[in-house]
């Protein structure tokens, strides 16, 4: 019986001891769940459209990246505790492919073990990675995903690792239907819809939520189209005031140059798709006026602007041109990457989650903003009016 005993009692101070081994490893997964910084570098990976339909908006905001990284690394790098460490971007190509953009995501943790990411710049290839990252606990910045949803997950609830530094669809599209109401007293609208995304879909649906005229024609067209014409013909005779075009500079350009050739002269206002330079050059310079533009980043509004007028020096040095709404975006998403870590004091993927989460009164090229509980930004917009293809006037939306 004693015998019997001993072993029993043995094989309980085995079990229990087991069970305490358990509940060490267990402790130690969950304290060092996510990626950690190694060596004297924070690697942020850049998951971008650099080649495909979106390109143009990926190069934008890479350079926005690039000299953001490049700034703090000459500071001295971003403060992690008691030292500090230079940025390394780890930057590839999504190819304005959904499934690439995931993959992508999978290499940029798993294999090159970011800590956050930028990008990417699209709503569609942004909730195509985030499985990837939300399975490693490591946090993504989108410079300018839209779309309501994107921070949110199916059940309504937000998505823990993802976060972005524009505002979304139903504030631009809500601002564009008070400006056209409130400074272009346009009592009957056209509308003219890129649905081949959610993005332009989105718009139109806050834009007619909040309009208060009267909408005497909703048409739609996809991306890639290029004679609009048929289309037009059907506003001549509408007596319209003007149209709300939410899309991209690509289409937005073209139907801005044949409303114009066909004699429609009412403004046409539009979402900050349009805000790049592409726009007069395909509409052409004469064709650009009266056109209208929601947008995070207004040059004009920015010379009062402390960090936007050095971002906007600090550009034009490098890169020779005047700074893009989107490489303002992307510019800023990387110093608040920098901000969450100096925050939290650690350069580990779910402190800097934690840290974004927490952001307030953050003072970026695009204004002060703050990160919500849905992890969008809270921030001031504008609208810009182009004359002759260049920035003439800004308002501002309330």
């Amino acid at each position: 019986m004693q015998k019997w005993q001993k072993q029993t009692l043995k094989l309980m101070t085995m079990g229990a001891a087991i069970l305490s081994l358990a509940g060490c490893a267990s402790a130690k997964s969950n304290a060092s769940q996510g990626n950690n910084p190694t060596g004297k570098t924070v690697k942020i990976g850049v998951n971008m459209e650099l080649s495909g339909a979106a390109a143009g908006y990926g190069e934008q905001q890479k350079q926005g990246i690039q000299l953001a990284a490049h700034e703090i690394n000459q500071a001295g790098g971003i403060k992690v505790g008691n030292t500090k460490k230079k940025v390394q971007l780890v930057i590839r190509d999504n190819k304005t492919s959904n499934t690439t953009a995931a993959s992508v995501a999978a290499q940029l943790v798993n294999n090159d073990k970011v800590v956050a990411v930028v990008g990417p710049a699209t709503t569609n290839a942004g909730t195509a990675a985030i499985p990837n990252m939300t399975k490693a606990s490591v946090p993504t910045v989108s410079p300018s995903a839209t779309d309501p949803d994107y921070t949110l997950q199916k059940n309504g609830k937000v998505q823990k690792y993802v976060f972005r530094a524009c505002y979304q669809n139903n504030l631009q599209g809500s601002s564009a239907a008070k400006f056209m109401t409130t400074d272009l007293k346009a009592k009957r609208v056209a509308i003219l819809t890129d649905n081949s995304s959610d993005y332009g879909t989105g718009l139109t649906k806050a834009f007619k939520k909040t309009y208060t005229g009267k909408v005497v024609s909703s048409q739609a067209f996809q991306e890639g189209d290029k004679d609009f014409n048929a289309v037009l013909t059907s506003l001549k005779h509408k007596q319209i005031d003007a149209i709300y075009a939410p899309g991209y500079y690509s289409e937005i350009g073209l139907i801005i140059k044949q409303a114009r050739q066909a004699g429609i002269d009412v403004p046409v206002v539009g979402s900050d798709g349009m805000a790049d330079t592409k726009l007069a050059q395909i509409a052409g310079k004469s064709n650009s006026n009266k056109i209208y533009y929601t947008t995070p980043f207004s040059t004009k509004a920015a010379a009062s602007n402390q960090v936007a007028s050095k971002f906007m020096s600090a550009y034009k040095a490098k890169y020779g041109s005047t700074a893009p709404t989107f490489s303002a975006l992307a510019y800023d998403s990387v110093y608040m990457v920098k901000a969450a870590i100096e925050k939290e004091g650690s350069a580990n993927s779910v402190k800097i989650a934690d840290g974004l989460a927490d952001l307030k009164n953050f003072k970026g090229t695009t204004g002060t903003m703050s990160i919500d509980k849905e992890h969008d930004a809270e921030k001031t917009i504008s609208i810009e009016q182009l004359t002759n293809g260049t920035v003439s006037n800004t308002y501002n939306i309330k």
